[in-house]
């Protein structure tokens, strides 16, 4: 009887083994991955340009430094429309931007920390009126317009409030932004002596370190560099030594594509977010028009 049961077991062996392809005879190929939907119909353009946007305060009227609730749903609506996503900083920079066909990237910083880019309820739910709610209503809705920008900081909460600006912190990078420095104090580091500079920018590492970030992009206050511009990529504070990978200016016109000649990460151009020449509206309307050409992620090759 063992024998039997063995035999049995056996005979069920073999059934259930793949049977052997037969001379001449073509295995399937293995599925491939669908390709990615095109965003447009725009051809691939790695040399274009990015714009890196800037903005700082959010409130019910438009002024200068202040964008409406209004325009920054329009603005938001616009770029999608126009076929960008966001893309950190630091992904742009590094040239790390995952984008599908037809896509261009869209940089969108925020300066000061100011409490009405972010701010959290006692109970830790995002405040509304803020560009961080905002953006996560048009992104309910827009999932392939996700919120994640690049968040310059001061020493000032962040966002208003030291009780819940670490809680805020998290989320942005739970969201998948990116937070940098933007000094402590937001002083003129062109007016500082070099011992106030460091002060200002290694003080600012350290209290984001205490806040779990290792920041590596930098915004100088005005958009002005200390006296010794190299200082951004090395100095030494309180016996450590410190630096940025990349910083921004406070400039009126689009970044050049991170594979450009021309690129240079310590001093990215960006463009002023109001009501002025050479602002949103000018480079938006420029860049529709194709004059600069922006960058257009190109279609995978063919295999």
């Amino acid at each position: 009887m063992i024998r039997s049961g063995l035999a049995v077991v056996a005979a069920v062996a073999v059934m259930a083994a793949p049977c052997p392809a037969h001379p001449g005879q073509r295995s399937s190929p293995p599925l491939q991955p669908p390709k990615p939907k095109a965003v447009t119909s725009r051809a691939g353009n790695t040399q274009g340009v990015v714009p890196v946007l800037m903005y700082h305060k959010l409130g019910p009227a438009e002024k200068y430094m202040v964008r409406s609730y209004a325009n920054f749903r329009r603005d938001l609506e616009r770029l999608y429309t126009l076929g960008f996503r966001p893309v950190t900083l630091e992904e742009y920079a590094e040239n790390r931007m995952s984008l599908p066909p037809g896509a261009s990237p869209v940089v969108i910083t925020f300066d000061d920390s100011h409490e009405t880019q972010l701010r959290l309820d006692a109970q830790g739910r995002v405040r509304p009126n803020t560009f961080v709610a905002i953006w996560q209503d048009f992104a309910a809705s827009h999932p392939d317009f996700p919120v994640k920008g690049t968040f310059f900081l001061n020493d000032n909460g962040p966002f208003g409030s030291s009780k819940t600006g670490p809680q805020a912190v998290k989320l942005l990078q739970k969201l998948g932004s990116e937070v940098a420095s933007h000094t402590l104090m937001h002083g003129n580091l062109r007016k500082s002596s070099e011992a106030a500079a460091a002060r200002d920018m290694g003080g600012s590492i350290i209290k984001l370190r205490r806040m779990g970030v290792e920041p590596t992009s930098f915004a100088p206050p005005y958009g002005v560099y200390p006296k010794r511009a190299g200082m951004l990529t090395s100095f030494t504070y309180q016996g450590q030594k410190f630096g940025f990978k990349r910083a921004v200016l406070a400039g009126d016109r689009p970044a050049p594509s991170p594979v450009s000649k021309r690129f240079d990460r310590m001093r990215i151009p960006r463009i002023i977010v109001a009501p002025v020449e050479g602002g949103f509206d000018t480079w938006m309307a420029r860049m529709k028009a194709g004059r600069p050409a922006p960058y257009v992620q190109p279609a995978p090759k063919e295999s």
